[in-house]
Order: structure tokens, then C-alpha cells, then sequence
């Protein structure tokens, strides 16, 4: 049977955390998908409102999570 060795790493007490900083990129997409859901909308809102739900949920939920202007 193999040994297992582990070995401990103390905490950096002092780390400092990283300054965050907006990517214009991030803004600017999600800026886009707003203003796609604002046209269609205008459009048509009956026949378009799937696509606006689609959007919508992109944007409360995989835009937020998975695209982070931190990289």
C-alpha cells in the first residue's frame, strides 16, 4: 500500500485582495443584450416574447455566471 504525504501550507495572513476592474467588453454585451430585448419588444412583443424570455434568462443567469469581467 503507497503512503500518502501531505504537506501543509500556511495561510497568507497579509494577501491582499486584487482590485477589481470593469472590462468594457463584459459592459458593452451585456449593454447589446438589453438593448435586443428593447427592440424586440418594440417590435412585436407578442409574437417576439420567447425570444425576449430567452434572452432574459441568458442574461439573470449563464451571462453572470460564466462571463466574468475578471477573466
Amino acid at each position: 500500500m503507497a503512503k500518502v504525504f501531505t504537506i501543509t501550507v500556511p495561510p497568507k495572513l497579509g494577501n491582499k485582495r486584487r482590485e477589481r476592474s470593469s472590462d468594457p467588453r463584459y459592459v458593452d454585451g451585456q449593454r447589446l443584450l438589453v438593448e435586443a430585448m428593447k427592440y424586440l419588444a418594440q417590435v412585436d412583443p407578442v409574437q417576439n416574447r420567447p425570444a425576449i424570455e430567452l434572452i432574459s434568462e441568458h442574461v439573470r443567469t449563464r451571462f453572470r455566471m460564466s462571463d466574468s469581467p475578471l477573466g
